[in-house]
C-alpha cells in the first residue's frame, strides 16, 4: 500500500495499515522535508488531538461540510477510540474547560514520537521529498510518477495529501475520475483595515456574540481583537460556517458584535437608570456595565461620546442610546481577512458522494483510497479537525471493500 501525504490522516492510515495487515508493505510518501508539520505547530506547538464529546450526532455537528459523511465514520473510530488508542501507547490526553484535549505533557512532539515510534515499530518505509506527480489505475493496482521521473507501483493507494489552496492542484486526482467541490480558505480572521479599535490588540472578551448582517450565520464565544481585526473561537467558527458565503462575497461584509450577549438593550436602559439614582455622581468610566475588559469598556465610552468626567447624573439621553447600542450592536466594516497561521484548513476536496464512508474507498477507483483533508470534510476549531484525520485514516488502513481482510 502507497500512502501519498505525510500528514495527520496519512500517517495513521501507514502506521495502523502496518499493524492490522503484518505482510503488507506499507510505503508512505511525504512531498517535503517534514512530517506531521500540522501537528507540530497545532495549539501553539500542544497539539489539539481530539474534542472531550462522545456522543457521534452532537460531534458530526461541528462540520460546515461533511457532517452527514462523518456521522457515518465516527461509528467506527469516535473520539473515545481514539483516546484509547493513543493512551495504550503510552500518550494519555486531557481536556480543557472548553472541551479541547491535549496530551497531558503539553507538547505536540509526544504525538510526533508516539506515530513515528509505531511506523518503526511496523516497518512503514517512510519517503521524504517524494511528490507525486501522476497517479495512474492499471489492470491490477496502480502506477505513480513521482516528482524526478521515478515510478512506483501498488495495489493499493491512499491518497492522504492534505487541502490544496487552488483548484488546479487537484487536477491529478481528477484525471482518476473524480470530482472536486473548489477550496475556499476556512477558519480565518476578519480584517478591520484602520479601524480604531485595532489599538486595543491583545484584549480579548470572554463571551460575545458575533453576527453577519443579511445572513443567517451568528456565533457566540470568545472574540480577541487583533492588530488588524477580530479573532478568538467566535469568529473563527464563523468564518467556517460562512466559507463559501463569505468568499462568494469577496470577504467584504458587515459584523454586528453584541460585546454583553447576556444583557438585552432593557436590561442595560434599566440598570443606567438604577446607578442614576443609586449613585448619580459616579463616572462611568468606573462603573463598568458589562464586565468588559477596561481597555475595551472605554473605548465604547468614546465611541459613544462619553468622555471621562461624564457622572450618570447628567449623561445625555443621546449619549447613554449611542452607548447601548455601542454594547449590544457595534458594527464592523469587514474587507478581507486573515489565514489564521495554526489552524489553516481548505473547504472543499474530494466530492463526498464518490467516497464509500464505510471503507473510505473510492466509488469511482476500487483499491483507492481517501483520508483526511483532501475530502470535502471540514470541521471548526478545537480538535475536530485532527478527528476526521485520524478517523478517515484509520478506516482506509483497514482495506475494506478491496477484497482484503480487515
Amino acid at each position: 500500500m502507497i500512502v501519498i501525504g505525510g500528514g495527520a490522516a496519512g500517517f495513521f492510515c501507514a502506521v495502523n495499515a502496518a499493524r492490522m495487515h503484518p505482510g503488507l508493505k506499507v510505503v508512505l510518501l511525504e512531498k517535503t522535508s517534514k512530517l506531521l508539520s500540522k501537528v507540530r505547530i497545532s495549539g501553539g506547538g500542544r497539539c489539539n488531538v481530539t474534542h472531550h464529546l462522545f456522543d457521534t450526532v452532537e460531534f458530526a455537528k461541528r462540520y460546515p461540510r461533511g457532517h452527514n459523511f462523518v456521522k457515518k465514520t465516527f461509528h467506527q473510530f469516535s473520539s473515545a477510540e481514539c483516546i484509547d488508542w493513543f493512551a495504550e501507547r503510552g500518550v494519555r490526553l486531557k481536556a480543557e474547560a472548553d472541551g479541547r484535549m491535549f496530551p497531558v505533557t503539553d507538547s505536540s512532539e509526544t504525538v510526533i514520537e508516539c506515530l513515528l515510534r509505531e511506523a518503526g515499530r511496523y516497518g512503514v518505509d517512510i519517503r521524504m521529498n517524494a511528490e507525486v506527480k501522476t497517479l495512474q489505475k492499471t489492470g491490477d493496482g496502480f502506477v505513480l510518477t513521482l516528482a524526478g521521473g521515478q515510478e512506483l507501483r501498488a495495489p493499493f493507494v491512499c491518497v492522504a495529501a492534505g487541502g490544496y489552496p487552488k483548484a488546479p492542484m487537484f487536477d491529478w486526482l481528477r484525471a482518476l475520475g473524480h470530482t472536486v467541490a473548489d477550496p475556499t480558505p476556512s477558519l480565518f480572521t476578519f480584517n478591520l483595515p484602520k479601524h480604531p479599535i485595532t489599538a486595543l490588540m491583545g484584549v480579548a472578551v470572554e463571551r460575545a456574540r458575533v453576527k453577519i448582517e443579511g445572513s443567517k450565520l451568528q456565533e457566540e464565544g470568545p472574540v480577541l481583537i487583533t492588530h488588524w481585526g477580530l479573532s478568538g473561537p467566535a469568529v473563527l467558527r464563523l468564518s467556517a460556517w460562512g466559507a463559501r458565503e463569505l468568499a462568494a462575497g469577496g470577504y467584504s461584509f458587515k459584523a454586528h458584535v453584541h460585546w454583553v450577549p447576556g444583557q438585552t438593550e432593557a436590561d442595560l436602559k434599566a440598570t443606567i437608570a438604577d446607578a442614576r439614582k443609586t449613585h448619580p455622581q459616579k463616572k462611568l468610566e468606573n462603573h463598568n456595565l458589562g464586565q468588559l475588559p477596561a481597555r475595551l469598556w472605554n473605548f465604547l465610552l468614546r465611541q459613544s461620546g462619553i468622555s471621562e468626567e461624564q457622572r450618570f447624573a447628567d449623561l445625555p439621553a443621546k449619549a447613554e442610546n449611542a452607548l447601548v447600542r455601542a454594547l449590544t450592536d457595534t458594527v464592523f466594516h469587514v474587507e478581507g481577512k486573515t489565514t489564521f497561521k495554526e489552524e489553516f484548513v481548505t473547504a472543499g476536496g474530494i466530492q463526498l458522494s464518490e467516497v464509500d464512508p464505510n471503507t473510505m474507498m473510492s466509488r469511482k477507483v476500487p483499491g483507492l483510497y481517501f483520508a483526511g483533508e483532501v475530502l470535502d470534510v471540514d470541521g471548526i476549531t478545537g480538535g475536530f479537525n485532527f478527528q476526521h484525520a485520524w478517523t478517515s485514516g484509520w478506516i482506509a488502513a483497514g482495506l475494506k471493500g478491496s477484497g482484503t481482510p480487515a
